[in-house]
């Protein structure tokens, strides 16, 4: 009977184990991440060289993902200092437009859900910020609700997806040091 027991107990604890080392790998610390500044990505996501944990990252997070001759798909869950992003702040994306033929950037929930908000505007695209001369953008995240080139995030903690679609040769070739804007905290109360 105490044998059993004994089985038991490790068997109850080798699974608990085998599964937060699994929640952790494919929600928390995904294998194989690139950062470039705040942003970060899976260079191999879609393809046959993706490992299991990967795979299930792609389903949790990345429905649909494409590969990445077709898409590359960056995430920022904090600023360019590091810190996390909050909706009780405001932040500009800043810097060079994305070489990509089309591109977006979306602000989602920690449910990874996109937020609610009054001005039903969710994400903005290649097509909506024009470059200035230097051929730098800006992007407006957080604050009072406006037109023009904001997403309004709420109050609570949020994570910022920027979507390449048909990226230039820059990013196939180097992921972490392809020309991408910063994430800057303008203020916070």
């Amino acid at each position: 009977m105490r044998l059993l027991l004994k089985l038991l107990a490790v068997l109850v604890a080798g699974t608990m184990l085998g599964l937060l080392a699994t929640w952790l790998a494919v929600f928390r610390f995904p294998p194989g991440r690139i950062a470039n500044g705040p942003w970060k990505t899976t260079p191999d996501i879609a393809t046959a060289q993706t490992d299991a944990y990967r795979r299930a990252f792609t389903a949790v997070h990345g429905l649909f993902a494409m590969n990445r001759n077709g898409a590359i798909y960056y995430t920022a869950s904090t600023d360019s200092d590091g810190r996390a992003l909050t909706g009780r702040c405001r932040y500009e994306v800043e810097g060079p437009a994305p070489d990509a033929r089309w591109w977006s950037i979306t602000a989602y929930g920690p449910d990874d859900y996109l937020i609610a908000n009054p001005t039903g505007r969710y994400s903005v695209t290649k097509q909506q910020v024009a470059p200035d001369a230097r051929g730098n953008i800006i992007v407006l995240i957080g604050g009072p609700s406006g037109g023009g080139n904001l997403i309004a995030v709420g109050t609570g903690r949020f994570s910022l997806s920027l979507r390449l679609y048909n990226p230039g040769p820059e990013f196939l070739v180097n992921l972490a040091n392809a020309a991408l804007p910063a994430l800057l905290r303008v203020s916070c109360p």
